[in-house]
C-alpha cells in the first residue's frame, strides 16, 4: 500500500512538471492562407514562406530518388495531355481539348508528387538503360488559379532535372517561347526538395532543411471520400517523413500510458481536427491528441485549441514533451526513476526518483564514446526526490546516464540540444 502511494505521488509530480512544460503556440498562415508555415517542436522554430512563390518541387535527396510535386497550396492544377513528345508544338488549349486531359494529384499520405502519378513507368518518363537516366515521355499542362496555362516536359532526370516549359499567350492564342532549365540536385544539400517558379523563371527557397521542421500548415488536395471520387482543397497539417504520428482521442485530457499506433502517413494530423461552422467560425476538436515521435524516440503530445479560417489564417495548439511520462520505469517494488525534460534545450535536466527504503543511490554520466563525464552520490534516505542537474557546460549531443539504487541499475540516453 505504501509503495502504491509512492508511485502515485511520483506520477502526480511528473504530471505537474509536464503541465508546467506545456507550451501554447500561435501560428499564422496569413489572410487567405497566404503562407505555408513550418514548425519544429524540439526547438520552437517557426519558418514561413509565401505559398505562391513556387510552382514545382523537385525531389533532390539522391541520384536515384526522383519526384515532382505541384503546388497545391497555390491552387495550381496539373494535367497529363499526351505521351507523344513530338506533339510539343501542337498542344491545343480549347475547351474540347481540355476535356481529354487527365488531372493528376499529389499524394496526401506520402510526399509522392502529382507528376509521379503520370502514365509513364516513372510517372513523367521512362528509364534508359544506356545512360541510366529517366527520360521524359509525357507532356503536361499546368493550369493556374488566374487562368494561366503552361505546358511542361521534364526531359531528363539524373542527379537533377532538365525540363522545358512555355506559357500560353491569350492575345495570340499561341504558345510563347520555350524555356529550358537544368536544376541540379546539389543545390540546397540539406533540403528534401528544390523549388522552382515557372512564372519568374527562378529557383526559389520555400522549405527549411529536412531536419529543421516536423510539420507544415498548408493547403493541399484531399481525396475527400477516400475512393478517388472527389478531390477537394483543404487546409491542415502535413508532417515530415522524418517523424511518425499517432492520434488518440482523450476526452479527459492526457492519459497515462496510452496505447498508440504510429503512422508515417503524412496526413495523420491532416485537416479533420476542425469542423467548418461558418465563414468566420470553426469548431476545434481539442479532445484529439497527436503524438509526434522522433527517430530518437522523443515524443511530443499536441492538441489544437483554435482555428480562425481564411480571414486571418491563425491557428493555435498546445504541446508538451511527454517522452518521459510515456516511459517512467520502476526498477523494482522499491525504486522508481525518471528524467525530465529529455531532450533538454538548456542543458538542465530533472532527476525524479522515489526510493521506498534507505540505501546507496548513485549517478554516473558517460559520453557515447564511453568516457566518464560526471559521477555523484544522491540522497541515501527513503523518500521522493526531484533533483535538478545542470549539464549546460557539456557539448550538445547524446549522453548515457546510469542511475543505481542498491542492487538495481537503469541506463537512459540523455539528449542535450
Amino acid at each position: 500500500m505504501k509503495q502504491t502511494l509512492h508511485c502515485t505521488l511520483f506520477l502526480m509530480l511528473l504530471s505537474i512538471l509536464n503541465m508546467k512544460a506545456q507550451q501554447d503556440i500561435d501560428l499564422s498562415m496569413g489572410a487567405s492562407y497566404a503562407n505555408q508555415v513550418y514548425f519544429k517542436l524540439s526547438n520552437l522554430t517557426t519558418t514561413s514562406y509565401p505559398g505562391s512563390v513556387w510552382d514545382l518541387a523537385f525531389l533532390r535527396t539522391g541520384q536515384d530518388d526522383i519526384g515532382i510535386r505541384i503546388n497545391d497550396h497555390a491552387g495550381i492544377k496539373v494535367y497529363e495531355v499526351t505521351t507523344n513528345t513530338n506533339a510539343w508544338d501542337d498542344i491545343p488549349v480549347t475547351t474540347e481539348a481540355q476535356s481529354e486531359w487527365t488531372q493528376l494529384y499529389n499524394s496526401e499520405t506520402t510526399w509522392t508528387g502529382a507528376f509521379d502519378n503520370g502514365s509513364a513507368t516513372y510517372g513523367f518518363g521512362e528509364y534508359n538503360p544506356d545512360n541510366q537516366h529517366i527520360e521524359g515521355s509525357v507532356i503536361f499542362v499546368l493550369k493556374y488559379a488566374d487562368g494561366t496555362y503552361r505546358k511542361f516536359l521534364n526531359q531528363d532526370a539524373f542527379n537533377g532535372y532538365t525540363f522545358k516549359y512555355a506559357t500560353w499567350n491569350t492575345s495570340t492564342n499561341a504558345w510563347g517561347e520555350d524555356t529550358t532549365v537544368t536544376l541540379e540536385n546539389t543545390n540546397n544539400p540539406n533540403n528534401t526538395y528544390n523549388f522552382y517558379s515557372l512564372e519568374t523563371g527562378e529557383e526559389v527557397y520555400a522549405q527549411p532543411a529536412t531536419t529543421d521542421w516536423d510539420f507544415v500548415a498548408t493547403k493541399y488536395i484531399s481525396d475527400y471520400n477516400g475512393n478517388g471520387s472527389l478531390f477537394w482543397p483543404v487546409t491542415g497539417v502535413l508532417h515530415n517523413d522524418q517523424v511518425t504520428v499517432a492520434q488518440n482521442e482523450e476526452m479527459e485530457g492526457a492519459t497515462e500510458n496510452p496505447t498508440l499506433t504510429y503512422s508515417d502517413e503524412i496526413n495523420t494530423i491532416g485537416s479533420d481536427w476542425k469542423t467548418y461552422v461558418s465563414s468566420v467560425e470553426y469548431d476545434v476538436n481539442s479532445d484529439m491528441a497527436y503524438y509526434v515521435k522522433y527517430a530518437d524516440n522523443s515524443v511530443y503530445r499536441i492538441y489544437f485549441t483554435a482555428f480562425e479560417g481564411s480571414s486571418t489564417g491563425n491557428l493555435s495548439f498546445a504541446f508538451e514533451n511527454v517522452t518521459q511520462s510515456l516511459g517512467v520505469e520502476e526498477l523494482d517494488n522499491n525504486v522508481t526513476f525518471g528524467v525530465y525534460p529529455n531532450p533538454s534545450s538548456d542543458g538542465k535536466i530533472n532527476l525524479i526518483y522515489d526510493v521506498a527504503k534507505s540505501g546507496t543511490n548513485h549517478l554516473t554520466i558517460y559520453s557515447m564514446q564511453g568516457s566518464k563525464i560526471l559521477e555523484t552520490s544522491l540522497s541515501s534516505q527513503q523518500g521522493f526526490y526531484n533533483k535538478t542537474l545542470d549539464l549546460s557546460h557539456l557539448q550538445k549531443g547524446v549522453y548515457m546516464l546510469n542511475f543505481t539504487s542498491g542492487d538495481y541499475t537503469i541506463s537512459k540516453k540523455v539528449i542535450l540540444k
